[in-house]
């Protein structure tokens, strides 16, 4: 059995996500906590945090729950497919990922992503579809 990665080892693979500030909390198969601190480098108009940095953030905290929870086998996964949905403008604090998996199946990883402000309200929430890499035995 595999010793579990740690946090900091696994935001470490990922250089995007740690460049744009994204910190783990808690990685488990069960669930992935994140955060992101609100900056005027990752805004929009009208000083909110930009979409794009939410959908990175709910995507990185996501991706690591799917590889939490990759199959016997597999060397990877890759986003597929992933729908955000923005309920509330961020201008200050910090939004809070919180991943959890829906399906975990040989082929796809479904998971989903709810994204907080520091008051706990839902700022967010992504459904992403991950697919199972395997290593070409060929």
């Amino acid at each position: 059995m595999s010793p579990v990665p740690q946090p900091a080892d696994l935001l470490a693979a990922m250089p995007f996500a740690a460049g744009l500030g994204i910190g783990l909390r808690e990685a488990t198969a069960e669930r992935v906590v994140g955060a992101l601190a609100w900056s005027p480098q990752l805004c929009t108009a009208g000083g909110v945090l930009h979409g794009g940095a939410l959908m990175a953030l709910a995507d990185s905290v996501g991706a690591v729950c799917a590889y939490l929870n990759l199959p016997e086998g597999a060397s990877g996964t890759s986003t597929v497919e992933s729908k955000t949905n923005f309920l509330r403008a961020v201008a200050s604090g910090h939004v809070h990922a919180t991943a959890r998996p829906l399906h975990l199946g040989g082929t796809l990883l479904v998971v989903q992503t709810d994204l907080r402000d520091d008051r706990d309200r839902l700022v967010g929430q992504t459904t992403q579809t991950q697919i199972v890499l395997r290593k070409n035995t060929a």
